[in-house]
């Protein structure tokens, strides 16, 4: 096998990619065309308010993913499409969603200080049942995210139409982060990260059908929740299916060790029904199984844990 991929070298031996969704208090995506360089907001196309903008956060203690997307099909003339997505506290099932369709890219700085530092984004959020799913398609940054992202991006979109799926909306993405997953996504509004799709996959992602089972190997985690608190909640979609998907959660870290090699979590949720449910459980690393991978160019050896689950209890009352 050509592991001079690093995808390719993570698959080969077998990265579990659970607990690598990113948390962020906001996630900003602005439509601008490709090509994107590595450096993404040096890009061409970024004017210089924005690119200020995005190293001023930088010092803030705001968490913010900013990232560039783009699909020709939803260009429209004169008009720059700016998503912001702000994560909920209590119970939740995702991120809220504010869109924005500007006349120009410029004016995309401005509505994004106002949204996130005057923090009135409650005022613009969008209600609306559209899914937006974020490809990472940025090969300037990852040669992994061109050979598997690409591609994807171009499947992806073919198997929504297909599937007649006129809510969902498939993007191109800047670098989001584990290029080592490509093809990897982030399905919006709720925020859920995924790994190493195919057509199989991803089309039982977006249908909610099929044997559960293939998330073991696909599913990097939720944003609205802790790396750690990732690994329970996929042993609950394990365990609940798919109807998992529309409940509502909350958490609760007990305990954690410093090095975060263990961590007591509990994990309440919500059903559709309003009943409420929990789950307190350990979360630990196994250090037998811990990871040094290169990166594409061989060089930077990454320290990779791998997580298990243990004394599982359902239902617990503190």
């Amino acid at each position: 096998m050509d592991n001079s991929f690093c995808a390719l070298e993570s698959r080969d031996v077998g990265e579990d990619p659970i607990a690598n969704a990113y948390n962020f208090d906001f996630f900003v995506m602005i439509e601008c065309p490709t090509p994107w360089i590595d450096e993404t907001f040096n890009s061409k196309s970024v004017p210089d308010n924005l690119r200020k903008l995005v190293k001023e956060f930088a010092e803030y203690e705001i968490a913010v993913e900013f990232l560039l997307i783009y699909n020709k099909e939803f260009k429209q003339p004169d008009t720059t499409r700016v998503l912001i997505y702000h994560k909920p506290t209590g119970f939740a099932q995702g991120y809220s969603k504010s869109e924005f369709l500007l006349s120009d890219i410029t004016e995309a700085a401005t509505i994004i200080k106002k949204c996130l530092f005057e923090k009135n984004i409650d005022a613009c959020i969008d209600e609306s049942n559209t899914r937006d799913i974020f490809i990472c398609t940025h090969g300037s940054r990852d040669k992994c995210c061109a050979k598997f992202g690409n591609p994807f991006y171009r499947q992806a979109k073919n198997i929504v139409k297909d599937l007649g799926m006129n809510n969902v909306r498939i993007w191109q993405s800047s670098h989001f982060g584990g290029h080592r997953f490509a093809p990897t996504a982030i399905d919006f509004p709720e925020a859920r990260y995924y790994a190493r799709l195919d057509s199989e996959s991803f089309s039982s992602i977006l249908t909610r059908t099929g044997n559960l089972e293939f998330i073991k190997h696909i599913y990097r985690g939720w944003a609205i929740l802790p790396e750690a608190v990732q690994v329970l909640e996929r042993e609950m979609v394990l365990i609940y299916g798919w109807q998992w998907l529309s409940y509502k959660v909350d958490y609760q870290i007990i305990q954690q060790t410093e090095n975060g090699e263990f961590n007591r979590i509990k994990l309440n949720f919500l059903k559709p029904d309003g009943s409420l449910g929990s789950v307190k459980a350990d979360v630990l690393v196994d250090k037998a199984k811990t990871l040094y991978l290169s990166d594409c160019q061989g060089e930077i050896v990454e320290t990779i844990p791998q997580f298990y689950v243990e004394n599982l209890l359902a239902d617990v009352q503190e």
